[in-house]
């Protein structure tokens, strides 16, 4: 249960103030021994705690998601397995899996999407990050719009879609190889662009440094990089900017 629910019970005479008390004694955190759970995450950033699943156990896994759902109405784990979650899910059935964002997720039935975030890959093979990045936005409260496979081998394919982008208030741009449609984009539409490199391409890419370094070194205004892979980052900010940017409406 997230605090605000909890006041607008002890409002409606649903809780008593003793009972809020003992609730509240568990906040803003919960020391498991193996992880402190943060309940007090979603008030300070509006999005609850995100569980990174590499190097964590199944059980771990279980305990954390188990914990953060009994506080919050949604949640996000990311790079988790079809195995994991499927030791997750007799557990927490309401949990969904996204098999290629490789995310378990939960969304908030009661919150309504704002705004608009765009998703833009170069490429069919920079799809799981790109789905990482609109997932974590869609959880986090955003409508999104996913373009896929309009890198710049064939630019005639992203000019179809100009418009759309304009109606968005933030875009991830997505790319392996050598990172140019981030630039491109960025060049042609008046909105924020976070860059996000991938580690697909051969070689001389060097598991996605290439791209990493095309973007940081652009010409163009407007772009922000964030690190290789990296989907749920570049999701997160920018389901930030477009939370900002309806609030002020």
């Amino acid at each position: 249960m997230d605090i605000a629910t909890l006041l607008q019970n002890i409002w409606d005479h649903h809780t008593t103030p003793q009972a809020a008390l003992t609730q509240l004694r568990q906040l803003p955190f919960e020391n498991l021994g193996f992880a402190q759970v943060d309940y007090h995450r979603e008030l300070r950033k509006g999005f609850p705690e995100v569980v990174f699943c590499p190097g964590k156990t199944k059980e771990q896994i279980l305990e954390i998601l188990t914990r953060i759902a009994s506080h919050h109405s949604k949640f996000l784990a990311t790079r988790a397995s079809a195995e994991i979650y499927q030791f997750v899910k007799p557990h927490l059935p309401q949990a969904s899996y996204h098999s290629q964002a490789r995310a378990i997720y939960l969304e908030d039935a009661s919150q309504k999407k704002v705004g608009k975030v765009a998703v833009v890959s170069a490429g069919t093979a920079d799809l799981p990050i790109a789905e990482e990045a609109a997932l974590t936005a869609q959880v986090g409260g955003s409508k999104t719009e996913k373009i896929f496979d309009v890198g710049i081998s064939g630019l005639h394919r992203l000019i179809p879609h100009l418009d759309r982008l304009w109606q968005a208030n933030v875009i991830v741009v997505v790319a392996g190889m050598e990172g140019a449609l981030p630039a491109v984009v960025a060049g042609m539409v008046g909105r924020p662009i976070i860059a996000l490199p991938t580690s697909v391409g051969y070689g001389a890419n060097f598991q996605g440094l290439a791209p990493l370094l095309t973007m940081l070194n652009s010409c163009v205004p407007g772009m922000a990089t964030v690190n290789i892979d990296n989907g749920f980052g570049a999701g997160y900010m920018a389901n930030l900017i477009n939370q900002l940017v309806e609030g002020r409406r």
